[in-house]
């Protein structure tokens, strides 16, 4: 399990470590660029790591069903080590976004295969929503210290390399590279090899659950991730906006890792059954909504720290929520179906990163990337209204 964590937490860190530094690093390979030429490129290469994962987590999850998850994660590490070490050391802007494809592509490995692979073995719904737990801290952990370590790297580095302050922006990359080496030592040593499932958890109409809620679970997972991108990309250009180093930005980003994680300990703690968490669902997108829309109306560091909690808080408990129960379904293709809802949150993510660059900076409507995001988890919640009776129709809570 130990092995697992680790895993996951250094994909995130090499995920966030990058966004505070992306529009930096483009500026350095690309020269000095128009704002809406830096926005785009922005929102492409975020897109770019995202879409690869999109492509790439429902075939590693087919693959781990047939073949273990050990190897898939092996081989995911291992790749994602290689082509962020690439992507830290490049100078051109096309090799950039061949870099940051390619690590989206090993990274894709991770996420669904850990989720099954814990799946395997869940003897209870308690012990598989803990260990879900688990991971997602795992994962909100590297997103708390990768963009902190890439805001902090770039400045303590750029003093040690004063002759060549350029080289300040590979550290945090070259950094999270070496944590992903380490990760898959680690599971070379610790993490059992084969197929075996102990599963006994699944409910008997688990065929029920994934037929008729599966893809309103999907669609979940897709518009949740959706936000996050507009928010991640709209947070790190609207901070250079006005006028926040790396530093200051990568510490917005900390926080919203920082809510994230607090949020999902809670929603998957003891104190609560696993079979409440769908009535999760439908408050989580309403705040989620609502906090898009404050993002884009204050600019004090306050109010501005508030919005931020709304979105990380609802984002944090909407994604784990939706894979838990989607997790609930077949345990000999779990793997396949885990990548699909990996695929859909991938691809969602992709669109608004790419939508978040793209809409930032229009004249027409300001801020309409956040505002159209808004609307979109919006119409979610209303087709989503009757989520937790499709989930367990015949409970008596459900009636």
């Amino acid at each position: 399990m130990s092995a697992v964590l680790v895993a996951m937490f250094a994909i995130t860190v090499g995920y966030g470590v990058a966004l505070p530094i992306l529009p930096f690093l483009i500026e350095q390979v690309a020269g000095k660029t128009a704002p809406q030429a830096l926005s785009w490129h922005t929102g492409l290469l975020t897109g770019a790591y995202i879409i690869a994962i999109f492509v790439g987590a429902p075939v590693w999850g087919r693959i781990s069903d047939r073949c273990g998850r050990k190897p898939i994660i092996l081989l995911g590490l291992v790749g994602f080590a290689a082509t962020t070490g690439f992507f830290a050391v490049t100078e051109s802007l096309p090799l950039l976004y061949l870099g940051r494809f390619l690590a989206g592509l090993f990274a894709a490995a991770i996420t669904p295969v850990a989720y099954a692979l814990i799946g395997d073995h869940a003897p209870s719904k308690e012990w598989r929503a803990h260990r879900f737990a688990l991971i997602n801290i795992a994962g909100t952990a590297g997103f708390f210290i990768g963009p902190l370590l890439g805001g902090l790297a770039v400045r303590v580095a750029g003093k040690l390399w004063a002759l060549s302050p350029d080289r300040s922006l590979a550290m945090p990359l070259l950094t999270a590279t070496g944590l992903a080496v380490i990760a898959a030592i680690l599971v070379v040593l610790l993490l059992p090899a084969g197929i075996e499932r102990n599963r006994v958890d699944a409910p008997p109409d688990a065929a029920q659950i994934e037929r008729r809620a599966m893809v309103r679970l999907l669609a979940i997972a897709l518009v949740a991730a959706l936000a996050i991108g507009v928010f991640e990309v709209g947070l790190a250009l609207r901070g250079k906006v006005l006028g926040l180093d790396a530093a200051h930005i990568g510490i917005m980003f900390a926080e919203c890792s920082l809510v994230m994680a607090i949020v999902q300990a809670l929603v998957f703690s003891p104190l609560i059954k696993p079979e409440l968490t769908r009535w999760f669902i439908a408050p989580g997108l309403a705040t989620l909504s609502v906090g898009l829309v404050v993002v884009s109306l204050v600019s004090g560091s306050v109010l501005m720290s508030i919005a931020v909690a709304l979105v990380a808080a609802s984002a944090g408990m909407l994604s784990p929520v939706a894979t838990y129960w989607a997790s609930l379904g077949i345990a000999t293709s779990e793997g396949a179906q885990l990548g699909r809802m990996t695929a859909a949150a991938s691809l969602g993510q992709a669109l608004g990163s790419v939508a978040g660059g793209a809409l930032f900076d229009l004249p027409v409507l300001p801020d309409a990337s956040f505002v159209l995001a808004a609307l979109l988890v919006l119409g979610t919640l209303l087709a989503s209204m009757r989520l937790p009776q499709l989930l367990m129709p015949d409970t008596p809570a459900s009636k």
